[in-house]
């Protein structure tokens, strides 16, 4: 499993339904071929709009990085139509040269959001630590407080900053306090390179399997690896 498909469906009946393009980690003991299929496929489904959570280049060095995000670019020309919305992952940014060619490149800050029909989603840099920093808290409560009226929201950043506080169902860590204040549903990251999924609260946390990056098991905490329409 490389990259999810997933449904989204504002609570209001009568906005339209559409349909998405998840990608996992494409860096990380990379596999050649495997991220070049990943969007062949996947755009052969004609989705709204590709996701990344993260780690789109190897990275690490300054010297090199222009010249593998140009890469990259060459590699997503053919797919040029389809918008696309990436996460800043350690492989991405580590350094500030770095994050001025991830800016460059991307098209966004490290941390942005935007609106596809009436969903949401908010885009967080947790790329230089596994927590989220008081900056980073500060500008998701402030972005979800301006888009409080969207049906549906999503949270997306690399690094599952949640994993543990979501696998023991801790109902009072930070991020799931602000997902249920503002009826935040899902909550995406990628950087483990393994498909693990929990749901509590209302709000379901999805870390995405790599596409590209070597594959760890996926397992999910409701036991089943099964993608649901969200």
């Amino acid at each position: 499993l490389v990259a999810l498909v997933l449904a989204a469906l504002a609570q209001n009946p009568a906005s339209p339904a559409f349909h998405f393009v998840l990608l996992g980690d494409r860096t990380g003991e990379a596999q050649p071929g495997v991220w070049e299929q990943v969007w062949k496929e996947a755009a052969a489904e004609k989705p709204a709009f590709f996701l990344g959570v993260g780690d789109t280049i190897q990275g690490g060095d300054d010297a090199t990085a222009e010249s593998e995000w140009r890469q990259a670019e060459r590699t997503l020309a053919p797919y040029s139509r389809f918008p696309l919305y990436l996460a800043p992952g350690n492989h991405d940014i580590w350094s500030p040269a770095s994050e001025r060619l991830f800016q460059k490149y991307t098209g966004h800050p490290p941390h942005f959001s935007f609106d596809y029909g009436s969903a949401h989603f908010t885009i967080l840099d947790n790329s230089r630590g596994d927590e989220l920093s008081a900056e980073e808290m500060a500008f998701l409560e402030s972005d979800l407080e301006r888009h409080r009226a969207q049906g549906v929201k999503f949270i997306v950043s690399h690094r599952p900053s949640w994993l543990i506080d979501a696998a023991l169902r801790n109902p009072h860590f930070a991020l799931h306090e602000l997902a249920r204040k503002y009826g935040v549903q899902h909550v995406i990251a990628g950087h483990v390179h393994q498909m693990l999924h929990v749901a509590f609260d209302g709000v379901t946390y999805l870390s995405a399997p790599s596409s590209g990056g070597h594959l760890r098991a996926s397992r999910s905490e409701e036991h089943t690896s099964e993608l649901q329409s969200l």
